[in-house]
């Protein structure tokens, strides 16, 4: 799917032009578009960065070739979001808790 990709993205300008571009040979990139070999991290992320697209869409992961500002903000929010739900789901589960304790002692059953 890289492989396609890369053409795709490419249009009509050369390998060579691209493999330039992104500092690389003009084999060593031709290997990648006809998927013989698989680049690593950072050559993908130069791949992402020239076309201005993500490294999700180059590897057939999603359609989208990039996200929607909102997306993106969801992404970065979202672990933050989850440690808040943590310490409200903690704090809640300590109150029940406590609750339950100090009906036992007061009733002598939860």
């Amino acid at each position: 799917m890289l492989g396609k990709n890369l053409k795709n993205l490419r249009g009509k300008r050369t390998q060579e032009e691209i493999a330039k571009a992104v500092g690389l040979s003009r084999a060593r990139y031709a290997h990648y578009e006809n998927d013989i070999r698989e680049p690593d991290l950072e050559t993908l992320e130069r791949f992402a960065d020239f076309f201005d697209v993500s490294i999700d869409y180059l590897l057939g992961r999603t359609e989208k070739q990039k996200l929607a500002p909102q997306e993106e903000a969801d992404l970065t929010f979202k672990p933050l979001l989850t440690v808040q739900n943590y310490r409200s789901f903690t704090k809640n589960f300590l109150i029940r808790k406590k609750r339950q304790l100090r009906d036992y002692v007061t009733f002598g059953k939860f």
